[in-house]
């Protein structure tokens, strides 16, 4: 049985679609900052955030999908999520660069359908289902699947060592 938790999303823009992710991943919505570029990561990491003292990835979602930089401007946010379990099997927060959040939505599990086998501009696998809106679909993504494994690896290692090098205060 689902808690009504359970089918609140954040909703946000990336190019020309709007995209969802469980309200129970978001942990918080920052106005975007600078982020500190980070060598030999995949372009769609552009570095690091310090949130609060703690050293966290960021992914451009734009570029993961599409393959297009996003030029932060005015509604450009970083929507931080914990994603429930990585490689070292502790849960790991990421940062999102969305092009701007629109609201959370209630949507009833009988609205989600399964990701589409085909005609989907990008990869299906990064989908947990599309809900059925009067204006059109909202992709529901599936953080598990976000990032590739060694994706996963290699931002825990840049994690880390960023962490190591910040000195003690």
């Amino acid at each position: 049985m689902s808690t009504f938790e359970d089918n609140q999303y954040l909703t946000f823009k990336i190019g020309e679609e709007t995209f969802g992710i469980g309200l129970l991943n978001v942990k918080e919505i920052l106005e975007y900052t600078h982020v500190t570029t980070v060598p030999m990561m995949p372009s769609f990491i552009p570095g690091v955030i310090n949130l609060r003292g703690n050293v966290v990835p960021v992914l451009d979602v734009c570029d993961k999908f599409f393959r297009k930089k996003h030029s932060p401007d005015k509604r450009t946010c970083i929507v931080i999520v914990e994603v429930p379990e990585s490689i070292s099997g502790a849960r790991m927060d990421i940062g999102l660069i969305v092009e701007s959040v629109y609201e959370v939505l209630s949507i009833p599990s009988s609205e989600i359908e399964p990701p589409p086998t085909f005609g989907s501009r990008i990869r299906v696998d990064f989908l947990a289902g599309m809900a059925r809106q009067a204006s059109g679909f909202i992709l529901l993504l599936n953080l598990l699947r976000l990032l590739t494994v060694e994706e996963l690896t290699a931002l825990e290692e840049t994690r880390e060592e960023a962490a190591n090098a910040v000195p003690a205060v």
